[in-house]
């Protein structure tokens, strides 16, 4: 039951934790434009293609 109240009273662990989160949120955002931009680019290109024969 101490050990319990320990990390629970530890500010560390909560403050990693929070980083941790804000981390994968800005990962999540990252991969969700990169797959925008991804579509977009892959369009211009078959538009340049199609066009080029």
């Amino acid at each position: 039951m101490s050990f319990i109240r320990k990390l629970l009273s530890n500010k560390k662990g909560a403050t990693a934790i929070e980083y941790g989160l804000i981390a994968a949120l800005i990962a999540v955002a990252a991969i969700a434009a990169m797959q925008g931009v991804g579509s977009s680019l892959n369009s211009t290109f078959t538009n340049v293609s199609s066009s080029m024969k």
